[in-house]
């Protein structure tokens, strides 16, 4: 997305494109801390920020701690329902994006699995 575009909002839309992805970024370390490390720890999202090289370096942090995370914890039954809850968070907000997307013109990446 060009850097205008994280300000778009779509009627309707409760988030811009920047706030969406600030909120897959904080999502990230959200979910892992109670689903996957079993820490407790209350929604308290921080400020947002939506210019782009601050939402792809928050985004960038949020993936890297989720890999060290689990690439550090024995993979129970209990930490691998915290990864999918986690993915499919991630999941559910992308599909979003992509939409934000399209309506800018954008050609979305290829989902990889």
């Amino acid at each position: 997305m060009p850097e205008p575009g994280y300000s778009f909002l779509p009627a309707g839309a409760g988030w811009n494109f920047g706030e969406l992805l600030q909120h897959i970024a904080y999502g990230i370390e959200w979910w892992e801390d109670n689903y996957i490390k079993g820490k407790k720890t209350d929604w308290a999202p921080p400020v947002v920020k939506t210019d782009k090289a601050a939402v792809q370096k928050a985004l960038l942090k949020a993936y890297e701690a989720l890999a060290d995370t689990m690439g550090r914890i024995p993979l129970t039954d209990e930490v691998a329902a915290g990864l999918h809850a986690t993915l499919d968070h991630i999941t559910h907000h992308r599909g979003q994006a992509v939409l934000y997307l399209r309506c800018n013109g954008v050609e979305p990446p290829e989902y990889t699995y």
